[in-house]
């Protein structure tokens, strides 16, 4: 039986030791991750700019209301010495109008809140998802560089 030395022979699948088995650059793999980076980060800006223009038109809407509840106080006061039967009916409605415009600005509050809470789930799912690509690029890009 003959031993036969196989150290200067080529690997398993033919190739020299330190040879790469793929034929992709570094440099292709880093731009295929950072693409999809990119478009996490580019997300995350427009969840950050939704929840900003969300809570910015509830506060105008806020705003609204209140300059109409304003109004309707102007209004009152401007006729308060008027004391007819069909004046006082007007004068309910108005109030009713304005207590109508509070409940709307609560369930304005309230429909902000519910959608700035879900767009801040978004925001930390996109932010989790970020960081464990991140995460990976860098092992990746690591071991590349052995």
């Amino acid at each position: 039986m003959e031993i036969k030395d196989i150290s200067k022979e080529k690997g398993l699948f033919g190739l020299e030791e330190h040879e790469k088995p793929w034929n992709t650059s570094d440099n292709e793999i880093k731009q295929i991750g950072k693409e999809k980076l990119d478009s996490l980060k580019e997300e995350i800006k427009e969840i950050k700019k939704l929840i900003a223009e969300r809570e910015a038109l509830s506060k105008a809407v806020f705003l609204d209301a209140e300059k109409v509840k304003m109004e309707i106080n102007n209004f009152l006061a401007e006729t308060s010495q008027i004391n007819d039967p069909e004046s006082n009916k007007n004068k309910i409605a108005l109030k009713q109008k304005q207590v109508e415009i509070s409940e709307t600005q609560l369930k304005e509050k309230i429909s902000c809140w519910q959608d700035v809470a879900k767009l801040k789930q978004e925001l930390r799912e996109c932010r989790k998802e970020l960081t464990g690509r991140q995460g990976r690029m860098d092992m990746l890009g690591k071991l590349l560089e052995e």
